[in-house]
């Protein structure tokens, strides 16, 4: 890593493994020369801005390069001189799931909020009005507050579904609760795209654990018009032992919802998954899986969760050996509020399957 930290006055030096571009130094001290500059060893990210050519392109790596586009506040009209936004800021800020890839794997671009920067490739300009105190600054970089930068995502997502899925994996770091984007989208109702972030709101969870988590949900309600699941509800004997924590869970009828992706077939994950599945058969709920080479043909999906709907309701209503109420023990963190309630020392406990859970596969 090359360390210029040193010679950058706009942002302070950071922890994280990232190098700041710099400009031309006459004497190739802070910077390269710009002989250097225009040689083979130094890649362009902006107007006189630089980095060794060997700088990997990670997604903080790009986020930084995108932020030093953004001028100082001293030379920003009115005085503020915008931010990341987006999922570049949510990342920023812990948001573990948002990696800047679109669907199909390509890098998407990062959003800068203000209104005078040229274009420059792999970045999107947002010229909305800006609030100063929706700026905050985190390890150096100006990136706007989280609820901003969920429901900007929502706003310009492409479809209802990826709206839903910006806002569950923001929640699922606890960087915004249902409450504090509905309170947002409301005082910006006139803002392009809030009706869709509006809408959204309505299908949105704060206790989902990942992407494909959100799709199956609202496959199962929208597409196969069955009644809203509970997300990662445990469930537990009449004893109060934990059988398990499913993905999606009907408590009504008594049917569960898996994803498996790649992860899931093969090596030890296998085999903890067909125990967890045989504990949840043992109490009598049927499951059903979603797999990966399910996403392009959800009918299938839909025709296995109907077909487990058939199977489960005639004994829905019969004595049941699971519950989804808790023992006086168990430390409920299903909501925003009771995670971030919980001391260090509890998430590190309890929420550690999460952390598993918001690593992305490579």
């Amino acid at each position: 890593m090359h360390d210029f930290d040193d010679f950058h006055d706009d942002f302070p030096s950071t922890s994280r493994r990232v190098t700041w571009p710099v400009g031309v130094d006459p004497r190739g001290r802070a910077g390269p020369t710009r002989g250097q500059a225009s040689g083979p060893h130094w890649r362009r990210t902006g107007l006189g801005l630089y980095v060794p050519t060997d700088v990997p392109l990670t997604t903080p790596q790009r986020i930084v390069e995108a932020a030093k586009l953004l001028p100082s506040d001293d030379r920003a009209p009115g005085g503020v001189a915008g931010g990341v936004t987006g999922w570049g800021a949510l990342h920023w800020l812990g948001g573990g799931w948002f990696e800047g890839s679109a669907a199909d794997g390509s890098p998407l671009d990062v959003d800068l909020a203000c209104s005078y920067r040229r274009p420059w490739p792999g970045v999107a300009i947002c010229e909305e009005g800006l609030d100063p105190q929706e700026l905050i600054e985190v390890d150096g970089v100006r990136v706007t507050v989280a609820v901003r930068s969920v429901c900007f995502m929502m706003r310009r997502a492409p479809s209802l579904v990826a709206a839903v899925r910006a806002f569950d994996m923001a929640a699922h770091n606890d960087l915004v609760s249902l409450e504090e984007v509905h309170d947002y989208a409301s005082e910006h109702r006139g803002w392009t795209g809030i009706p869709q972030c509006r809408d959204a709101l309505l299908h949105c969870d704060e206790n989902a654990w990942s992407p494909r988590e959100v799709d199956m949900r609202l496959m199962w309600t929208r597409e196969a018009g069955l009644a809203r699941p509970l997300t990662n509800a445990p469930v537990f004997d009449l004893q109060g032992r934990h059988i398990g924590t499913p993905d999606l869970l009907d408590p009504v009828v008594g049917v569960i919802g898996e994803y498996d992706g790649s992860l899931h077939l093969a090596g030890p994950q296998r085999s903890i998954d067909v125990r967890r599945e045989a504990r949840f058969r043992d109490v009598g709920l049927e499951v059903v899986t979603m797999l990966a080479s399910d996403l392009p043909d959800h009918q299938a999906v839909v025709g296995r969760l109907r077909a487990a709907y058939a199977r489960a309701e005639p004994r829905a209503r019969t004595d049941r050996p699971w519950t989804i109420t808790p023992p006086q023990w168990w430390t409920p963190t299903s909501t925003v509020t009771q995670r971030r309630a919980l001391t260090p020392e509890q998430r590190r406990r309890f929420l550690a399957i999460r952390r598993q859970a918001s690593k992305p596969p490579r």
